[in-house]
């Protein structure tokens, strides 16, 4: 739950009662089932490479003045296990060569797409995030990441809307998406819309924050037959703004190239 600066009007949203999908069941064997589509076993060890990481990157945080989870950033969230866990998961089993994300923060997500990357010997991320307008904050973005792997990651200062397209049409074709910026179905779509085209087959798309808008749920919808997931967050401590105190976020795959 990572969000740049056009991002965060979604949480003042969902403060506000912010009318939420009319489908907001998460799928309870959510991690099982992405598995499955991956066609790798679960329980997968590359999971408990996880758990090992998160306490040391969220303690790290904590060292530096941080509690990560919701209202950690200037007000917004920044640490949710399930969300991060499902794009390590991803980027272990996908062995992507380009990922993108949108919205940064704290940098949680980055640092383990980041670590993911590494220990899979390839790849590189590129995350567009729109900072702060006070200066005071710009020292807390990406600090999750701490300097690691700078031969990996590409920080892009400014909107999705005037980066992604151009980011995208540089790169041609991406492995993994995750959509962390502005949480507006209106934006949503316009990422995940250009995202979709630039995607190859087999990769993966990841939407945090899917009950804060239909963004989610209309483009599923217009693509019918796509395997998607609806994940329930864990977020560090409970986020009141939300139904469920957690929130939820999405997962979508796009169907591989059989040849024979």
């Amino acid at each position: 739950m990572k969000l740049g600066r056009h991002s965060k009007t979604a949480t003042l949203s969902i403060a506000r009662g912010l009318r939420r999908p009319t489908y907001t069941r998460p799928d309870a064997d959510w991690e099982q089932r992405l598995h499955r589509l991956l066609g790798c076993p679960y329980p997968c060890k590359v999971s408990s490479e996880f758990w090992a990481l998160w306490p040391e990157v969220i303690e790290g945080l904590e060292r530096k003045g941080v509690r990560a989870g919701p209202l950690s950033f200037k007000g917004w969230n920044d640490g949710d296990a399930a969300l991060v866990r499902s794009i390590w998961c991803l980027t272990r089993h996908l062995q992507p060569g380009n990922v993108v994300e949108t919205g940064v923060a704290h940098g949680v997500t980055s640092r383990f797409i980041l670590e993911a990357l590494d220990r899979n010997g390839s790849g590189h991320l590129w995350s567009i995030d729109h900072p702060p307008l006070e200066p005071e904050w710009h020292e807390q973005i990406g600090m999750a990441v701490d300097g690691r792997f700078p031969d990996r990651w590409s920080y892009i200062s400014g909107s999705s809307r005037r980066r992604l397209p151009e980011l995208l049409a540089q790169l041609h074709e991406i492995d993994l998406f995750v959509h962390d910026s502005l949480h507006s179905e209106h934006n949503v779509r316009f990422e995940v819309d250009r995202a979709w085209a630039a995607l190859r087959p087999g990769g993966a798309v990841v939407i945090d924050d899917i009950d804060a808008n239909r963004g989610f749920w209309s483009f599923t919808r217009s693509l019918p037959g796509l395997q998607s997931l609806v994940c329930e967050a864990e977020p560090l401590h409970p986020d009141l703004r939300r139904f469920n105190k957690k929130g939820l976020f999405g997962v979508i795959l796009k169907e591989p190239n059989h040849t024979n």
